[in-house]
């Protein structure tokens, strides 16, 4: 079973939206999550269990669930609101947003009463979120993007990293084991091989159609 990012996800009564993040524990190797941006407005992201996966190609991936049980999944993206003078901890910038607001004209606002809205992804404590496009690094420097995973259907686990677009070996599919992984992050996937031991790694079988 191959866990695609970036792919078109469909519920049992049809299209839902899109794959944009693989949730997985960098210690057992399985994919816990996948988060899923929905097609309908305020397309918001939810973090689906992996037990929710019916069937998966590199292009689709088909859920178990309904669309009305996906909006009731819980959210990816936890927002949070904060007066402007609060401390921030350790968020990042980019994760900051001043809310709009609105006063009558000649009134002095007050930075008090600012809010601002920051957001964090809810993830499972002690497992990270890799989203596609994340750098693949060999001993010997940058090598591609992750483009998906191949998982065993039995045991959840993840066995190979996929790299199809965008890396050295032009149009090839390069397939990694998972045993050549040394760590991952949620930018940055770590490999065990320099960039000639990736070129001398068997190819394995992909399929490239819908169903």
């Amino acid at each position: 079973m191959d866990i695609p990012v970036n792919a078109q996800v469909e519920c049992t009564d049809g299209l839902c939206g899109r794959s944009t993040y693989l949730v997985l524990n960098p210690i057992t190797q399985q994919v816990t999550h996948v988060v899923v941006r929905e097609v309908d407005p305020p397309h918001e992201e939810r973090l689906v269990p992996i037990e929710q996966v019916k069937e998966t190609t590199p292009d689709l991936i088909l859920l178990r669930c309904t669309r009305e049980d996906l909006a009731s999944i819980g959210d990816f993206i936890e927002r949070e609101y904060l007066h402007i003078t609060d401390p921030l901890g350790d968020y990042e910038p980019e994760e900051i947003m001043i809310l709009p607001y609105a006063m009558p004209a000649g009134e002095y606002i007050s930075p008090e009463n600012l809010l601002v809205q920051v957001t964090h992804k809810r993830v499972p404590p002690h497992e990270l979120a890799v989203h596609r496009g994340a750098r693949v690094m060999a001993t010997d420097g940058h090598v591609g993007q992750v483009d998906e995973f191949l998982v065993d259907p039995a045991s959840e686990q993840i066995t190979h990293l996929v790299l199809r677009e965008g890396h050295l070996w032009g149009k090839v599919d390069v397939t990694i084991p998972i045993a050549e992984i040394g760590h991952i992050e949620e930018n940055t996937v770590q490999l065990k091989l320099d960039k000639k031991g990736i070129e001398a790694l068997p190819t394995v079988p992909m399929r490239r159609r819908l169903r």
